[in-house]
């Protein structure tokens, strides 16, 4: 059985990881609540500049714009985004495991398959697997709209000048605290999701003021821009929500352990009362005898 001691010195090292993992579990929760304000923020802008990139592509005439061409897809870009730090469950080794199967399923379908990372933990994971084409790294504390820009024009850099044919996106999708949907989205080439509209709605007749071809110049870049920046919300979003979950489920761990070494502490304690009073009385026996 473990010494007095050393049950002791256990019991005071669980209960300061109790206090660190509590002390995180508030941090977490009050970034949290900035992050999902900032994803419901972004949601309706992304949605609104899909629905503008629609009207504008159906009434796109002549050549089509160099990003909304399709090629035939022989080299794929997967571009994943993890977070900086760890201690956040199974937020980023569940989204690289899905990257991996996607990339081993997929494997035999294009030339090259190559992978731009988005904080540490990504790169972490898939340098050692494959090369990395790029990594941005310690990036996502504070979500920075310009750092989303800057990638977005590596990206469109890269796929006009054909090292890319097709660029997918990867990411922890923010739904609730405890659960986020891995997601992939086809960034490039750009296709415009299709809107619902009601049946009896009369068609709408736009004037454009400079061209269709222009506007989408424009609102193109603009929108592999928008769509980065709401996926690394998400991101941030999902791992401060999937860390409060995990540090609220380590220290309720920890206290159960308190627990049981509290127990254990004062069986060995009685243990060890039970054998000094023994030793006294068989040395006042053996002194009577």
């Amino acid at each position: 059985m473990a010494s007095l001691k050393s049950i002791k010195k256990r019991i005071v090292s669980v209960k300061n990881t109790r206090q660190i993992t509590k002390a995180m579990k508030m941090v977490s929760a009050a970034k949290l609540r900035r992050a999902q304000e900032n994803v419901v923020a972004a949601r309706p802008y992304a949605r609104k500049l899909g629905e503008v990139l629609q009207a504008l592509a159906g009434n796109l005439e002549g050549d089509l714009h160099p990003l909304l061409e399709k090629r035939e897809a022989k080299k794929l870009l997967l571009i994943i985004i993890t977070s900086d730090r760890g201690l956040c469950g199974g937020f980023n080794s569940n989204l690289c495991k899905a990257g991996e199967r996607f990339i081993k399923e997929n494997k035999s379908a294009y030339e090259q398959i190559s992978v731009m990372t988005v904080g540490r933990k990504g790169n972490e994971f898939f340098r050692s697997r494959l090369p990395v084409y790029k990594n941005f790294s310690n990036v996502l504390a504070k979500p920075n709209y310009q750092v989303a820009a800057q990638i977005a024009h590596d990206v469109i850099e890269a796929y006009q000048a054909e090292e890319f044919d097709q660029v997918v996106l990867l990411f922890n999708s923010f739904r609730t605290v405890m659960s986020q949907d891995i997601t992939f989205q086809q960034l490039l080439p750009v296709v415009p999701e299709e809107t619902s509209s009601k049946e009896d709605a009369a068609p709408v007749e736009f004037i454009y003021e400079p061209s269709v071809g222009e506007l989408l110049a424009e609102i193109l870049p603009k929108n592999i821009e928008v769509q980065l920046f709401k996926s690394m919300l998400e991101s941030v979003a999902g791992e401060h929500g999937a860390r409060m979950t995990a540090m609220d489920s380590a220290s309720k761990n920890a206290s159960e352990m308190i627990g049981k070494l509290t127990l254990q502490y004062n069986r060995a304690r009685q243990a060890a009362i039970t054998t000094e009073l023994m030793e006294i009385i068989s040395g006042s026996e053996s002194i009577k005898g």
